[in-house]
């Protein structure tokens, strides 16, 4: 898969692209990741990517201009997605859906947002929840690192087939050595060796959890 980010602050991905399992993934030729600085492509002196708005308002707004020169630089057919807290809200089913994808392309914004033009270019609005950042880089590498870890060979299947929200459930509760620390013990059924019994165990404290927890995602689907 290659994934494109356009923004006016490539520096924020630098991080993101050199370190932990996307770096792997970057390694091992399953991902290539494009940074595209669309000021580079504004026909303004100043290389401004923002003006006033009309019928006045406070702040600056993006052109649509230098965006769409930028995607028109893409080559290869891809699905371009707009971060924005006016999207729909962003899901593991959704990112299951994008890692299927041959290419994605995200576009950060900042200010006061987009000339409302802009929707002609994209393909989905996204939004990582109800509340609004300084711009958009932060959002697009959240969707970029969920979706990535689910494309095939990035990591091992079993390792996010039980995640939290697959099939609207909660993760189960899990640890690891010591044992017993400070009184707290390690329930015991996952120390004997049963494997029938520990998977009981798991989808009774997935559905536990999720009771506790985020009872509004048991409204998606009947467990009975």
């Amino acid at each position: 898969m290659k994934i494109n980010f356009l923004t006016i602050f490539p520096k924020y991905y630098n991080a993101f692209k050199t370190e932990s399992i996307v770096a792997k993934a970057i390694e091992k030729k399953i991902i290539e990741i494009n940074i595209i600085d669309f000021r580079n492509f504004t026909l303004n002196r100043q290389n401004k990517v923002d003006d006033e708005i009309y019928g006045g308002g406070s702040g600056m707004l993006l052109m649509i201009e230098p965006i769409d020169r930028a995607l028109e630089s893409i080559k290869e057919k891809t699905k371009v997605i707009l971060m924005s807290p006016q999207g729909k809200p962003f899901t593991q089913q959704k990112a299951l859906e994008l890692s299927k994808e041959k290419s994605l392309t995200f576009i950060a914004g900042r200010y006061e947002g987009f000339d409302e033009r802009i929707y002609s270019l994209i393909d989905e609005e996204i939004s990582i929840g109800d509340y609004v950042l300084t711009g958009g880089e932060l959002p697009s590498m959240v969707v970029a690192d969920s979706v990535i870890r689910l494309i095939p060979n990035v990591i091992k299947k079993d390792s996010y087939e039980n995640d939290s929200f697959q099939n609207n459930l909660l993760d189960y509760p899990q640890y690891t050595r010591p044992a017993e620390y400070k009184g707290m013990k390690v329930p015991e059924v996952l120390l004997n060796g049963n494997h029938k019994e520990i998977e009981k165990w798991r989808k009774e404290k997935s559905l536990e959890n999720t009771k506790k927890k985020r009872p509004d995602l048991l409204e998606r689907k009947n467990y009975d």
